[in-house]
């Protein structure tokens, strides 16, 4: 018995749309992130891009559990000396919940070649509305 490798003409990309309105951050990024690799079809392959495009909408709406707001902090370096900044998740909230949502998600994704490449397929909007239109994403619930 031989095991299948799917070809790139044979996989088949949708586009899913996710309202993230009253969500928990990491469970939706859990979700997200198994879209964008593909994880959830029969033909998932570890090295092989088989997922699918991510419309996120309503950032802003999410839900974070226990004092994380408070207590969670993101920290960036300009590799300069001093060049430390910090900033607490509730903070970033305010003023990029779409920030959020892209650090959570890509927190879950493999850090290589392939891990970026599906990483670019993850958009993530402030409000309802969104420029893929076209693309007549089918909405995405769990």
């Amino acid at each position: 018995m031989r095991t299948y490798i799917p070809k790139k003409e044979d996989i088949e990309q949708k586009w899913w749309l996710v309202n993230a309105e009253g969500k928990i951050l990491g469970r939706l990024a859990t979700e997200v992130a198994d879209l964008l690799r593909g994880k959830k079809k029969p033909y998932f392959t570890t090295h092989i891009d088989t997922g699918d495009f991510v419309v996120v909408v309503n950032a802003e709406k999410i839900k974070v559990t226990g004092d994380k707001p408070e207590k969670k902090v993101y920290y960036s370096h300009s590799l300069y000396p001093g060049g430390l900044k910090e900033e607490k998740l509730g903070h970033l909230l305010d003023r990029k919940p779409e920030e959020v949502i892209r650090k959570a998600v890509w927190g879950m994704i493999p850090k290589t070649k392939l891990g970026r490449a599906v990483f670019k397929k993850l958009k993530v909007y402030r409000g309802s509305e969104h420029p893929h239109g076209a693309q007549n994403p089918q909405e995405y619930r769990f």
